[in-house]
C-alpha cells in the first residue's frame, strides 16, 4: 500500500473530478438500496392487497430511480475515465522525464525492455486501478454496509444467521488479493524479458539475418513468449476460481434465506414482501463482494505495477549537481586537466578500467587517444561530460572540478560524436540542428560542409528536407557519422569529443573532414578517439593508452622515437602497404 500512497500526488491535480465521481457513486448506492424496499411495498401493499394505485405508483417510482441511476452511472463513468487517463498521462510523463535524468551508470543497469514495460503496461495497470476505484471503489463497501443495516432492520434474527457466511466470503476475497499480487508481479517480470528479447531482435534484425540466426532467435523468443503465457494462464486460472467460490456462497445464502424465512413466514412472523426484500438485500450484499472480485484483480495488478513504477521514480541518478554548483561560462577557455583519475564501472577498485590518469589538454589543443580495443579510450572521454563520475582523482575544466559544475552548463560547452551515430526520425535539417534548433540555414549548411555531408545531402531528392527513418536506417554508416559530426559542430562547443567518429568513412573523406576541422579546432579543445593512426597524425598531442594506463604521450615525431607500442601500431597500419588495404576497406564500408 505504501507504493500506492506514493502515487497519490498524481491524482491530486484531479481531486475535484475524483470527488464528484465518488459523490455520484455514493448517491448511486442509496438509489440501489431503495429498490428492495420498494419491491417489498409493491408486494405487501400493492399486489397482496389488490391495491392498483400502489402498484402503479411504486412501479413508476422504480422506473424513475432506474433512469436516474443510469444517468448518474454514465456521469461517474465519464469522470472516472477522465481522471484515470489523465493520471496515466502524467505518470508516463514523469517516468519519461525521470529516465532522462538517469546517468549512464543507471542506464547500464536498466535494459530497454524493462523501461518500455514500465512506461506502457505498468502505467496502464495503474490507470485501470484509478478508474475501477472511482467506479466501484466506494460502491462495493457502501452497498455491503447499507444492505447489512437494512437486512437487520428487516429481520435481525435472519440477518445474524447470514453473518458467518458473509465473514467466510470476506476471508476468501482477502486470500485471493494476498495471493494474486505476487503472481501479477511475476507476470510483469516475464513481460519484461519478453520485451527485452523483442527489442533486441527488432534493433538487431540485420545482424540476425546476416548470421542466419533466424531459427535460433525464433526459439529464444518462443521460449520467452511461452514462459510469459504459462504464467499468465496460471494467474487467470487462479483468478477465475474466485468467482465460482463466491457464487457458491451466494447460493448457500439464498437457500438459508428461503428455508429460514419460509419457516418464519409460515408462522406469520415474516411477510412474503419482507422475504423478497431480504433476498434482494442479500444479493445486494453479495454483489459488492462479486464486484470486489474484479476490484481485487485490478488492485493486485496495480500494486505489483506500482512497486515497479516506484523503482523508476525512486532511483537516484548517480551523477547529480552538487549543492551550490557553478555555471561554466559561455566563453570558457576549456583547459582540461586529469589529476590521478581512476574509474571502475561497478565501483570496485580491483576492477579499474582507468588507473592513475594524468593528462592536460590546453585550450585549442587537439588530443588524440590511441590504443587497442578495450584499452579505456572511450571511458576516458566519457568522464569529461560527466556521463560517469570518477572513482578517484578529479577532472578540472579551467581549474574547476567538473563535479562542481552544473551538468547543463557543462554539456552546453561540449559537442560529442559518439561511437554509434544515432539519428532521429525527422528531416536531415532537424537532425543536424538537434542541439541548436534556432540555428540558421546558413549555419546548418556550413556545419554540413565541414563534416563533408553537404554533397550527399544535396543528392537526396529533397535535400535537407529529406526524411530520416527511425535510427537513420535509410543512410549508410559513413553518412550517419558525417551527419553526427555536423550536428556536434553546429552547437559551436568549446570542447569537442570525437569518439571513433570517422571509422565508417573512407580515408579520402576522412582527410577532407580533418582539413575542414583543423581550422575550427583552433577554437575547440578537442579529444579524438580513433582506431586508425592516420586520424591522429596532426594532433597536438597523441596519448597511447594500454589496459587503462597512459603508457606514452607526445607528438607523432616524439612517439616514433620513444614509444615501442606507438611504433608497432604505426608500422602495422601504415607500413608495408597496409595503409592502402585499410583505405580500400574503409571505402567499401562507406559505400555499404
Amino acid at each position: 500500500m505504501d507504493h500506492i500512497r506514493k502515487l497519490l500526488p498524481f491524482v491530486k491535480p484531479y481531486w475535484r473530478r475524483a470527488l464528484v465521481a465518488l459523490t455520484l457513486l455514493t448517491s448511486l448506492v442509496f438509489l440501489d438500496l431503495s429498490i428492495p424496499r420498494l419491491i417489498e411495498r409493491l408486494i405487501d401493499q400493492g399486489i397482496l392487497q389488490n391495491n392498483q394505485p400502489v402498484v402503479i405508483q411504486t412501479a413508476l417510482l422504480m422506473l424513475g430511480i432506474s433512469v436516474l441511476s443510469t444517468v448518474i452511472a454514465i456521469g461517474n463513468n465519464n469522470l472516472s475515465v477522465q481522471v484515470g487517463e489523465s493520471v496515466a498521462r502524467d505518470l508516463r510523463d514523469a517516468l519519461f522525464l525521470k529516465i532522462q535524468t538517469y546517468s549512464f551508470g543507471n542506464l547500464d543497469r536498466q535494459n530497454t525492455g524493462q523501461l518500455m514495460v514500465r512506461l506502457t503496461s505498468d502505467t496502464s495497470a495503474l490507470q485501470r486501478l484509478v478508474q475501477i476505484s472511482l467506479r466501484i471503489g466506494t460502491r462495493a463497501p457502501f452497498l455491503m454496509i447499507g444492505s447489512l443495516i437494512l437486512m437487520i432492520n428487516t429481520d435481525a434474527t435472519l440477518a445474524l444467521t447470514m453473518l458467518p457466511l458473509l465473514l467466510v466470503t470476506l476471508v476468501i476475497i482477502v486470500f485471493f488479493i494476498i495471493k494474486m499480487e505476487p503472481l501479477f508481479r511475476t507476470v510483469q517480470q516475464k513481460l519484461d524479458k519478453l520485451n527485452t528479447v523483442l527489442q533486441e531482435n527488432v534493433a538487431g534484425v540485420r545482424l540476425v539475418k546476416s548470421f542466419v540466426r533466424n531459427d535460433f532467435e525464433g526459439e529464444r523468443f518462443e521460449a520467452a513468449n511461452e514462459n510469459f503465457t504459462n504464467h499468465s494462464v496460471k494467474v487467470m486460472q487462479f483468478m477465475s476460481s474466485m468467482s465460482p467460490a463466491l457464487t457458491v456462497c451466494v447460493n448457500i445464502g439464498m437457500v438459508i434465506v428461503i428455508w429460514a424465512g419460509g419457516l418464519q413466514s409460515i408462522r406469520g412472523e415474516l411477510s412474503v414482501g419482507q422475504i423478497v426484500a431480504f433476498t434482494n438485500y442479500l444479493l445486494t450484499t453479495m454483489t459488492p463482494l462479486t464486484m470486489m472480485t474484479m476490484l481485487s484483480n485490478v488492485w493486485a495488478n496495480g500494486i505489483a505495477s506500482a512497486k515497479r513504477v516506484d523503482e523508476i521514480l525512486d532511483t537516484i541518478p548517480e551523477v547529480q549537481d552538487a549543492a551550490g554548483a557553478l555555471t561554466l561560462p559561455d566563453q570558457a577557455q576549456a583547459r582540461i586537466v586529469f589529476e590521478n583519475v581512476a574509474f571502475s564501472y561497478n565501483g570496485h577498485n580491483d576492477e579499474e578500467v582507468l588507473e592513475n590518469i594524468n593528462l592536460t589538454a590546453e585550450p585549442g589543443e587537439t588530443v588524440a587517444l590511441l590504443g587497442a580495443t578495450g584499452a579505456g579510450k572511450s571511458t576516458l572521454v566519457n568522464l569529461v561530460p560527466r556521463f560517469y563520475d570518477v572513482s578517484a582523482g578529479r577532472i578540472l575544466i579551467d581549474g574547476i572540478d567538473v563535479r562542481q559544475i552544473t551538468q547543463d552548463s557543462l554539456l552546453a560547452q561540449i559537442g560529442i560524436v559518439p561511437q554509434e551515430s544515432v539519428l532521429f526520425s525527422g528531416t536531415v535539417r532537424d537532425n543536424i540542428r538537434y542541439g541548436r534548433p534556432e540555428a540558421s540555414e546558413e549555419e546548418v549548411i556550413a556545419a554540413a560542409k565541414a563534416a563533408q555531408a553537404h554533397d550527399f545531402i544535396m543528392e537526396l531528392s529533397q535535400g535537407y528536407d529529406a526524411y530520416v527513418e527511425q535510427r537513420g536506417t535509410n543512410f549508410s554508416g559513413g553518412q550517419k557519422q558525417r551527419l553526427a559530426i555536423a550536428r556536434a559542430l553546429l552547437t559551436q562547443p568549446r570542447i569537442l569529443i570525437l569518439d571513433d567518429s570517422t571509422s565508417s568513412v573512407d580515408v579520402e573523406t576522412e582527410t577532407k573532414i580533418q582539413d575542414a576541422l583543423e581550422e575550427r579546432m583552433q577554437r575547440h579543445t578537442s579529444f579524438v578517439v580513433a582506431q586508425r593512426i592516420s586520424t591522429d597524425l596532426k594532433a597536438d598531442k597523441i596519448v597511447v593508452i594500454d589496459e587503462g594506463r597512459i603508457v606514452a604521450h607526445g607528438t607523432h615525431q616524439e612517439l616514433m622515437q620513444t614509444s615501442p607500442i606507438y611504433q608497432e601500431i604505426y608500422d602495422s597500419q601504415l607500413g608495408n602497404g597496409v595503409r592502402l588495404e585499410g583505405a580500400a576497406a574503409s571505402e567499401g564500408s562507406d559505400r555499404a
